[in-house]
């Protein structure tokens, strides 16, 4: 599978479904630090993570990276949540905090397939008008996320948006669909590979069940690439002739290609050969996105 295809234009696009939430205040690192599976409160200003928040029973309810503006101020940047429901949700916990959790429409995710001007690995880069610049590339392929005023944004582009989001599939980044979301584990979805959850930090929700599973050694599902013959639906049985390996939890198809992603059983004697009815091929996961 090829990197950034050279037929890929580095023109900026809007990200068409990615929004931006921010938690500001005083207590805002620690709100976050309490809810969320990952160690916010060893994240320095502008720095980013991966992170996510579970149900009290460990499963995923959205993946975001979380961005640490200043000792205040956190973004998050949701790229398949439902963010109006997800904030609504989140400050059902706020309590006596002072956090403010807002939706913010007036600022727009874009994308581009070339190299942050400034950005790198997890720090990222302040822009003008209260912009940043962040690195979600690889040292062979890469690629810059932008948050910026409503009035700043590039336009979407439909096509360069199917390409992102094969590129995440590529790397192991669980781009769920609603069906998808509060079903999984992040063992389940090998989110040690980005980086995205801390089994020594304090209490959050689902985090006995996470931190169980890792120190008794108790994975038994993961995350495998599958590179399929035609567009597969998430919650697909992926399988090898009458046995059934997993479900297909992710999918795009950007033009020429299409790619999903599967939790499978670690220990199958056979690898996935069909989903959906879709002839398929495992291939290996993609490195370099932790952050």
């Amino acid at each position: 599978m090829p990197d950034n295809p050279p037929h890929v234009p580095k023109q900026p696009f809007a990200l068409t479904g990615h929004r931006v939430v921010t938690l500001i205040g005083a207590d805002a690192t620690s709100f976050a630090q309490a809810q969320f599976m990952n160690d916010v409160a060893a994240l320095e200003p502008e720095r980013w993570q991966w992170n996510g928040w579970l149900t009290p029973k460990g499963r995923l309810i959205a993946l975001f990276a979380l961005v640490r503006i200043d000792a205040e101020t956190l973004w998050l940047v949701l790229p398949d949540a439902e963010v109006g429901a997800f904030a609504a949700e989140l400050k059902r916990f706020v309590f006596r905090a002072k956090v403010n959790v807002s939706v913010r429409d007036d600022l727009v995710a874009c994308g581009a397939f070339d190299a942050p001007a400034a950005a790198q690995a997890n720090a990222v880069a302040p822009l003008p008008h209260g912009g940043v610049e962040l690195d979600v590339g690889t040292a062979t392929a890469p690629r810059t996320l932008v948050i910026l005023p409503r009035d700043e944004a590039a336009e979407p582009d439909e096509a360069l948006n199917a390409h992102w989001s094969c590129f995440d599939i590529e790397h192991g980044v669980p781009r769920l669909p609603a069906s998808q979301a509060m079903q999984w584990t992040p063992q389940q979805l090998s989110l040690d590979r980005l980086g995205a959850f801390s089994v020594r930090k304090g209490c959050y929700p689902g985090q006995e069940i996470v931190a169980r599973t890792h120190f008794l050694g108790k994975a038994k599902r993961g995350l495998a690439l599958l590179d399929t013959d035609a567009l597969v639906e998430p919650g697909a049985e992926a399988s090898n002739g009458d046995a059934a390996l997993g479900t297909v939890i992710a999918a795009a198809s950007p033009p020429g290609r299409h790619v999903a992603l599967a939790v499978v059983g670690l220990g199958r004697a056979q690898p996935a050969e069909r989903a959906g009815g879709v002839a398929v091929r495992e291939v290996p996961l993609r490195d370099g996105l932790e952050r």
